[in-house]
């Protein structure tokens, strides 16, 4: 007797790959706590970007330690990363550059109460950890200085959080051709291509409507340049996570990884921004 015919397989639903409830809840919960402190009072939003930092700080270096055996020095590099964040606040570009090299300094000597085994590759990584991490960070502060400071940041996290959400979900529903697969398999052109559109129209919206003698066309010109530059931080930290052997930097957001994976596009969007709002609208 000839088998009975099987029925065709179901095609399987794509998958987001995370935990997309545990994920929402989180980012309502941290866009929340990012709002109330950014427009009640500055120096708190400040305080929880130092907070970040640490946070991200720590979990790099966790991440350096485990997998490479590279011991970048956390105390100096969280202390002076704190610094750093603040300074940029009340000093400016000239604070956040003093407290960039002196926290250099701080994790060269810090290191010499080690033995020399390894001595180049731990400051080298605490050097790289603080200017990706607290240098970087130092330019969301500098924007809140502006009179319209709070509406600056605003405008960046906007943009980012909606160029990620504009790659994803063109990405997810179209995409087939691979950007860049050896470094971060999921992405695609046509998400970035999403990604370029969806920023443009909200950097319009927002340069329009929030940001002082803002106009529409710089809001196209300024969104074109987050989702360039907030991909190019995505595809980074893959670079980083893909040489370490690791999918995430931490599990302490669920549905979103750790901190610094949070951070990773918008790390290298915030000079981005900073720069354009100075050349378009001055510097408040």
């Amino acid at each position: 007797m000839p088998d009975a015919p099987q029925p065709a397989p179901q095609p399987q639903k794509k998958s987001a790959g995370r935990d997309l409830s545990a994920a929402i809840g989180v980012g309502i919960g941290l866009g929340a706590v990012i709002i109330a402190s950014l427009f009640v009072v500055k120096a708190v939003f400040v305080g929880v970007v130092a907070v970040a930092v640490v946070v991200g700080l720590w979990e790099l270096t966790k991440r350096l330690d485990e997998r490479k055996g590279i011991k970048a020095p956390l105390v100096p590099l969280a202390l002076g990363g704190a610094a750093m964040v603040v300074a940029g606040y009340v000093r400016g570009a000239e604070g956040a550059w003093v407290s960039m090299a002196l926290t250099a300094l701080a994790v060269l000597v810090w290191r010499m109460t080690e033995p020399p085994e390894g001595y180049l590759k731990d400051v080298t990584a605490g050097v790289f950890a603080a200017l990706y991490v607290p240098f970087l960070a130092t330019f969301v502060a500098m924007m809140l200085t502006a009179e319209d400071g709070a509406f600056r940041v605003l405008t960046f996290l906007l943009l980012t959080v909606v160029s990620d959400t504009g790659a994803y979900a063109v990405g997810w529903r179209f995409g087939k051709h691979k950007l860049a697969p050896r470094i971060s398999p999921g992405k695609t052109r046509e998400g970035l291509l999403g990604a370029v559109s969806f920023a443009m129209v909200a950097g319009a919206l927002c340069m329009e409507f929030l940001i002082d003698d803002g106009t529409w066309w710089q809001g196209l010109l300024l969104g074109l340049a987050v989702a360039a530059s907030a991909t190019l931080g995505d595809l980074g930290e893959s670079m980083i996570k893909r040489d370490l052997g690791i999918k995430d930097m931490g599990t302490l957001l669920p549905g979103h990884g750790g901190i610094m994976d949070r951070l990773d596009s918008l790390l290298p969007t915030a000079p981005v921004v900073w720069l354009l709002m100075v050349l378009f609208v001055g510097s408040g």
